[in-house]
């Protein structure tokens, strides 16, 4: 679904660049995860799940080209 938009904006920023704003959006993303799992005092194993589907969804939206 967005992997045409992703694949366009690496080669827009360029691929090093790319990479890291990658990075920070994944590492963000985890972040907000982990601080809502906090929020409703969710155990360790369900936040990993939640990381592990939002890292999957993330593969099916074509954000993780």
């Amino acid at each position: 679904m967005f992997a045409p938009l992703v694949v366009r904006l690496d080669h827009f920023l360029g691929h090093q660049r790319f990479i890291r704003l990658r990075g920070k959006a994944i590492a963000t993303h985890t972040q907000i995860i982990n601080q809502f799992c906090e929020l409703v005092r969710l155990e360790r194993p369900c936040r990993q799940y939640l990381i592990k589907v939002a890292h999957h969804n993330g593969q099916k939206l074509g954000l993780l080209a």
